[in-house]
């Protein structure tokens, strides 16, 4: 189910929302537990089995790693606990991509292939898992108690506004919240989360969609018959694209939070206006960010290494598996690969002088990420290099496909959003909206406007049968 779709805003929130609130304080839990999932079963049914049977193996694990005083028994529960959750992971998101590319290796020796059916994923998998590892881990590394009952560790988990995409929520900055959010719940909060859902889902709906509709039509043409213009167009759209797309979701994830008495953490953080491939990684994904610098990185050695080669060489591995777990695709792997040599490069020398030229190393990190799209979006080497051509190129163009005048309005739109918090007074509209405290002025506006953009968007969704989500698959 995703947030943006009919069943969802018009049938599910409605009535989870009115049982919610009319639930006495100690029974709101059991309702978001059962809300969760319904929503995880109703595009998943046959894989809620799967999440709730490893859930149940981690908890009662977990409580044994925070028994016991052996070291090495805690160690090898550890282990356990990590082999199911990788192994799972492995198992449905990675198992068709290496027997394909076994296959594919075969065939070039002439031997036969390797017989296989191709396995569905879970919904959500590569989000969910990795909230279980820092369940175990957080616990076994005695940062925080493990919860009291196998219920509460299944909200922590599936959670229904961070269940699909996240922000993947760290478990030792989440755990009080299952216990204490109810205090939360208050007018301000639920008003405060309504406005954010409905700025997230009119990225996601006004914004994303229609950039999301120009870039797969341009991307599906054969690259010989792209012009470099409408290369670049399509390349722009997907950049557009991803970011209304995912940080929308997010948004409509805290605020849903929010409403809930719940603080998910902010996911993104106006990534665009970066002014270097490390200063991105800073502001996109946080919470993914985030989980690889505490649960990779710092293990590897992080910063406290004997040689800056061995640092470089860190930095480098964490994002070729930050790109293998974006997708079980080669495309995803180079993506990760060449956004760890930009870091890299950064801190060898290009990061002193991209301080030096000011604002126009915006343009730098900006131009680096759309590059970098074409390989995500592609997924594999070979297409992707062929679709760069066309951009680097020049090739006339030749009008096989041509944006109507909505694409270019909706693509100065996604630009000005992308951009404004460089200028000031941009910076002064996001902390209002986002971070300022509202009076009953404020929320009557507020209250208004959100009316007005969740009828635009209802009426959007209701005439378009469009309505991707990109990380839907992760």
């Amino acid at each position: 189910m995703v947030f943006s779709s009919i069943v969802f805003l018009f049938y599910f929130l409605p009535v989870f929302f009115l049982l919610y609130y009319l639930a006495d304080k100690k029974y709101k839990n059991l309702i978001i537990l059962l809300g969760s999932v319904f929503f995880y079963s109703w595009g998943a049914p046959k894989f809620i089995f799967i999440l709730l049977g490893t859930t149940l193996v981690d908890f009662y694990v977990v409580k044994q790693i925070d028994r016991q005083e052996n070291d090495t028994a805690r160690k090898l529960m550890l282990l356990l606990s990590l082999s199911i959750n990788l192994g799972l992971l492995f198992y449905f998101k990675y198992s068709n991509f290496f027997v394909d590319n076994l296959n594919h290796l075969l065939m070039k020796m002439g031997m036969h292939e390797v017989g296989w059916a191709a396995i569905v994923m879970p919904i959500g998998i590569s989000f969910y898992t990795f909230e279980t590892l820092t369940y175990v881990v957080d616990v076994y590394r005695r940062v925080h108690k493990p919860l009291h009952n196998f219920w509460d560790y299944q909200l922590y988990i599936i959670l229904f506004p961070k269940l699909i995409a996240g922000p993947i929520i760290r478990f030792h900055d989440f755990a009080d919240q299952i216990y204490d959010h109810v205090n939360h719940e208050t007018a301000d909060n639920i008003l405060r989360g309504l406005y954010r859902f409905v700025i997230g889902l009119g990225k996601k709906v006004l914004i994303a969609n229609p950039m999301a509709f120009a870039a797969t039509h341009i991307f599906s043409l054969p690259p010989d018959t792209l012009g470099t213009t409408l290369a670049w167009y399509g390349a722009l759209s997907y950049t557009m694209q991803i970011y209304f797309d995912f940080s929308g979701y997010s948004d409509m994830a805290i605020g849903l939070g929010l409403m809930m008495g719940f603080r998910i953490p902010e996911n993104f953080n106006n990534p665009y206006t970066a002014t270097s491939i490390t200063d991105f990684w800073r502001r996109w994904h946080i919470s993914l960010g985030t989980w690889m610098r505490n649960y990779l990185y710092i293990p590897l050695g992080g910063n406290r290494v004997d040689s800056k080669w061995r640092l470089y060489f860190n930095l480098w591995i964490v994002f070729l598996l930050s790109g293998l777990w974006h997708g079980a695709a080669w495309g995803f792997v180079i993506w990760g690969a060449y956004h760890g040599c930009f870091l890299v490069i950064e801190r060898v020398f290009l990061g002193k002088l991209l301080k030096r030229i000011g604002p126009l190393s915006v343009i730098y990190s900006f131009l680096v990420v759309t590059i970098g799209w074409v390989f995500f979006k592609m997924e594999h080497l070979h297409p992707s290099l062929e679709y760069l051509k066309r951009m680097f190129a020049w090739h006339p163009e030749n009008c096989i496909w041509l944006p109507t005048p909505t694409h270019n309005i909706m693509m100065m739109v996604a630009m000005f959003f992308s951009f404004f918090t460089l200028i000031p007074i941009g910076q002064k509209i996001q902390q209002r909206v986002f971070e300022k405290d509202f009076g009953r002025a404020g929320h009557t506006l507020m209250t208004l406007l959100a009316i007005v953009l969740f009828i635009v968007c209802g009426a959007r969704i209701t005439v378009s049968t469009f309505n991707p989500f990109i990380y839907f698959r992760f």
